[in-house]
């Protein structure tokens, strides 16, 4: 089965298991959903979603949060990785908001990745889950789950989005991002899976991670 084959027979199998995923970080607005993804880099979705409700309740906006100090949002996100970087990221990203942009997160991926703090990753989730505009985020979840599929050869994640916007069509991206998430959270860990009773890892991993994966177990 060719990579075009198998993304297709993929992305049947996770329209019906996730026909329309949520997006897992609580948020408001494209700014609290900025901040959510700066957050949760090395840290849950669920530890962020513990923090994020006080933050909100005294920096709701990039003119508030601007205006508050590091010292107090690092109080306020103290629980989460990397809290101090964080921050300061924090408030040098709404200030150039406030100073640069009106206050306004802009639904431009290269304005975004110009913000403190802000990756690739970050731009994209923004792009396609704050705005609807075509992106194909790629976490640490999809990155090895392309790998593991045959879809990428798992040397970059840029080179894994490369891939997987060539395999799967454009107006899919969105959800897709979003399920091969949840399918690697619930049904597909990276250690101690067994490949030959998962739904898609029975028929569509390579040889190599099969080996290897029977090698970790």
């Amino acid at each position: 089965m060719n990579r075009r084959d198998k993304a297709e027979r993929i992305g049947a199998i996770l329209d019906r298991l996730y026909p329309e995923p949520p997006i897992p970080l609580h948020h408001r607005d494209p700014f609290t959903l900025l901040v959510a993804v700066m957050l949760s880099a090395q840290t849950t979705d669920k530890k962020v979603n513990e923090v994020t409700p006080a933050l909100f309740q005294e920096a709701p906006d990039p003119e508030s949060m601007a205006a508050l100090p590091v010292e107090r949002i690092l109080e306020l996100i103290r629980t989460v990785g990397l809290a101090p970087t964080k921050a300061k990221n924090l408030q040098a990203m709404a200030r150039k908001l406030v100073d640069e942009h009106g206050g306004k997160v802009p639904a431009d991926i290269e304005a975004l990745e110009e913000l403190p703090g802000v990756g690739h990753k970050t731009a994209s989730v923004l792009m396609c889950q704050a705005f609807g505009l075509p992106a194909f985020p790629v976490d640490t979840h999809i990155h090895r789950l392309a790998a593991r599929w045959g879809l990428s050869n798992g040397k970059s994640v840029v080179k894994t989005e490369q891939d997987l916007k060539s395999l799967f069509p454009a107006d899919t991206w969105i959800r897709r991002h979003l399920q091969i998430i949840y399918f690697g959270r619930e049904h597909c860990p990276a250690r101690g899976h067994d490949l030959s009773r998962c739904e898609i890892c029975s028929w569509a991993a390579t040889k190599k991670r099969i080996v290897e994966e029977s090698r970790r177990r």
